[in-house]
């Protein structure tokens, strides 16, 4: 017989403690013994499994009236406990992944029920754990599991929407993405798990294009030359929507901001933010003859222009 458990004192509740006791105690206890937070403490693994042992055991109304019931004694549920299965096959309560690193008491009495198959709740098929030699009998029923994964996207690819082709535990998955889906959205692949369970994909949305999502608006650079950023002009500037043409008014410098409105990521309310584009100034890194003129030109008026402001005071000064 295997060692009985008393899961309300693992979880410090009493017997008649709601649900939300148990689930409060379990976060508690829970962050307390992550062994993540004892990495000196080669004890704290075993403790942190007995804590979501328990409450893998009383979270579930059905479970807790079954360890209710016979977990206290320590007897092992008898066939029809749970319910049984069609046919005279076997249910499997908990999902063999899960209940494989918990205690054989928790395994005695969640592992397994079923009618007409003898010798009590596993059912010896040929060696292995007793969850695997259920799982390879007939009429056995697991409960499948669901998962998470990340979905990355492209800001182009979102903005669009459309079907997405993934690989799924060798298998090829097709998500359709809703137009505009934002980062932090899950997408639901019903029964697309490994296991046979829901997947559910979280969506993150990587720059794409020289641009990048900033709440509802869409940033991105744009380098001008010199002479543009001086006396004002077009260029060309990427959006979500393809190439656009950019005014830049002239006396432009590095740095300044351009919004274009309602060229952003669309909003729930069906307008969308805007795209700001940050300008930055560029000079030639190497000069043609004429283009060295041309500075040397440029730096002579800003030479004259200097001498030609300062204050008349001063040349009388000089003169006297």
């Amino acid at each position: 017989m295997a060692t009985v458990k008393d899961y309300y004192e693992t979880l410090g509740v009493p017997r008649d403690a709601s649900q939300d006791d148990i689930r409060r105690a379990f976060r508690k206890l829970a962050a307390k013994h992550h062994p993540d937070r004892n990495k000196d403490d080669p004890d704290a693994e075993e403790r942190f499994k007995e804590v979501n042992e328990a409450y893998t055991a009383l979270s579930d109304p059905e479970k807790r009236k079954i360890y209710d019931t016979y977990g206290r004694t320590g007897q092992v549920p008898p066939p029809g406990a749970w319910g049984g299965a069609p046919g005279g096959g076997t249910w499997t309560t908990v999902d063999p992944e899960t209940a494989a690193g918990f205690s054989d008491f928790f395994q005695s009495l969640f592992g397994g029920m079923g009618g007409g198959m003898g010798g009590g709740p596993f059912v010896d098929m040929g060696g292995g754990d007793p969850f695997g030699r259920m799982r390879t009998g007939p009429g056995v029923r697991t409960a499948p599991r669901s998962a998470e994964g990340n979905l990355n996207l492209d800001l182009h690819r979102a903005y669009h929407g459309g079907e997405v082709a993934i690989t799924i535990d060798g298998r090829n998955v097709t998500v359709t993405v809703p137009k505009g889906v934002r980062p932090g959205a899950k997408l639901r692949l019903r029964g697309q798990a490994p296991s046979g369970g829901d997947l559910m994909l979280k969506v993150a949305l990587t720059p794409s294009g020289g641009l990048h999502l900033d709440g509802d608006d869409i940033r991105t650079i744009v380098r001008i030359p010199d002479y543009l950023a001086a006396l004002g002009g077009t260029t060309e500037a990427p959006s979500l929507d393809g190439p656009i043409t950019l005014t830049i008014p002239a006396g432009s410098s590095s740095g300044r901001v351009l919004r274009l409105r309602g060229q952003g990521w669309p909003k729930k309310d069906g307008t969308r933010g805007d795209q700001r584009v940050e300008l930055r100034v560029t000079v030639p890194e190497t000069l043609s003859k004429a283009q060295e003129a041309a500075y040397r030109t440029l730096r002579d008026l800003e030479d004259g222009s200097q001498a030609s402001s300062e204050p008349a005071g001063d040349t009388m000064d000089s003169d006297s």
